[in-house]
């Protein structure tokens, strides 16, 4: 009893005027912790101040700056105006939304199918075809893209929207973390219900997806971003104006948009090109930290 109490006077002034140094130290330990989040935070949003600080000046002021201005007293749209007239930013946008959609919903069907083959299905040789198909996480990207241009090239589906979703359908990855959330669904679900007549399919669709829906929410997140994202493959396999993707309009904004580098007009279309993402992960910021640091089930 005497150590409750004493615990419980920590931080309480004493008879003679001072207080325990068990709350000093709280407070000093919150102060740096806080100190240290707020200096992470500046670093983490300041690149995203500066990109719409910088589509805000004009172009005669952004070159003028000898030493870089950290704000400004005459912000302009016009940038934004320049970098949908250069190119057609507009078409690049609809073509990123086919892009993006169609692949991360595909990828969703195969990922989810394999995974749940890998976690729940029995069938000879499963276990090397799995750690086979991990060994391919081992291959690095550049050997890959070399191997599906050749491939996309041979089947004559260059230029094509086939031949940008294609090779992004199947992740290693993606298929691997659903398969490690899939068999933390207790086994009895699965007896349970094959015993009441449920089929595979069914108790995919009723019961894993259900349960693993952060998770799942989390990984789909994940491929839209990197699909929106994406710029090497597409500049490789794609050649011609009505198959270029946003990141494709920022260098062609760089290279052949103005004549020069305008350097305004580049940060007003990475502003457009990244409102999406930042909606998005508003939007679903909840199921994103749900899939992230879910661990396993609450039972």
């Amino acid at each position: 009893m005497d150590n409750n109490a004493d615990k419980k006077n920590i931080g309480q002034p004493r008879e003679d005027g001072r207080i325990e140094t068990g709350s000093g130290k709280r407070i000093a330990g919150n102060i740096i912790k806080y100190f240290l989040l707020a200096l992470w935070a500046v670093m983490v949003l300041f690149p995203f101040y500066w990109m719409i600080l910088s589509s805000v000046k004009t172009y005669s002021a952004y070159n003028a700056e000898t030493v870089p201005a950290f704000f400004t007293l005459s912000p302009t749209l016009q940038n934004y105006v320049d970098a949908f007239n250069a190119v057609p930013l507009a078409r690049y946008f609809l073509n990123t939304l086919i892009f993006t959609v169609i692949t991360t919903a595909v990828m969703l069907v195969i990922s989810i199918s394999a995974a749940y083959a890998f976690s729940r299905l029995e069938f000879k040789g499963k276990n090397v075809v799995f750690t086979i198909f991990l060994s391919l996480m081992m291959i690095p990207n550049e050997l890959v893209i070399i191997t599906n241009f050749v491939t996309v090239t041979n089947l004559g589906l260059r230029n094509s929207f086939p031949g940008l979703i294609l090779p992004s359908i199947a992740s290693v990855f993606y298929i691997y973390l659903l398969k490690e959330n899939f068999e933390q669904i207790p086994d009895e679900l699965y007896k349970a219900a094959k015993v009441d007549g449920t089929s595979d399919l069914k108790y995919l669709f009723r019961v894993v997806i259900p349960i693993a829906k952060p998770t799942i929410v989390t990984v789909a997140i994940l491929k839209v971003i990197e699909c929106w994202n994406s710029y090497v493959w597409p500049r490789l396999i794609t050649d011609k104006q009505e198959y270029y993707l946003v990141s494709n309009g920022i260098q062609e904004i760089r290279e052949n948009g103005f004549g020069r580098e305008n350097i305004p007009a580049m940060m007003a279309a990475v502003v457009v090109i990244s409102v999406p993402l930042i909606i998005l992960f508003l939007v679903f910021r909840k199921k994103i930290m749900e899939g992230v640091s879910r661990g396993g089930l609450k039972g």
